[in-house]
């Protein structure tokens, strides 16, 4: 386990609008606001054609090959993530978000392009003095957080 303390910053409440790309709105919210570090929390609906990465084809292959989903129309969702900047200093989202409609749900990474439908509502809490960044792993080819 690797760990770092951070403090409570700002909190924002912030509303998507429809047709939003969730991670493209909130990493340009950041940039404008000269957030570095956050955590955040979403409730509200994915659009149709949303693209999640629900893992990996194999536990424990290598290169990682990942699977996506589409959803095939609105969904519900909930979701959380945390915010933390590469090592040139661009903000990266990582969120997953539970997606339902009917009896039927699926759960992911928004990587790929999550499309707000209708309205989106985020919180998100701000993380002051903390250094912690994403670093390229070469094993995984993720950035891994090194807090």
């Amino acid at each position: 386990m690797k760990y770092s303390e951070a403090r409570q910053g700002r909190v924002f409440v912030i509303r998507l609008e429809d047709g939003e790309i969730v991670h493209k709105v909130i990493e340009q919210f950041v940039k404008d606001h000269a957030i570095q570090r956050a955590v955040l929390f979403a409730v509200g609906g994915a659009d149709k054609g949303s693209r999640l990465v629900v893992g990996p084809e194999e536990s424990r292959s290598n290169p990682v090959n990942p699977m996506t989903r589409e959803l095939y129309d609105a969904h519900e969702i909930t979701g959380s993530g945390t915010l933390f900047p590469d090592d040139k200093g661009n903000p990266i989202l990582h969120m997953h978000i539970a997606c339902g409609r009917e009896e039927n749900t699926v759960t992911g990474c928004i990587r790929n392009g999550v499309k707000v439908w209708q309205v989106m509502e985020i919180i998100l809490t701000e993380l002051l003095e903390n250094q912690a960044t994403r670093q390229y792993d070469a094993n995984t080819g993720f950035k891994l957080l090194e807090p």
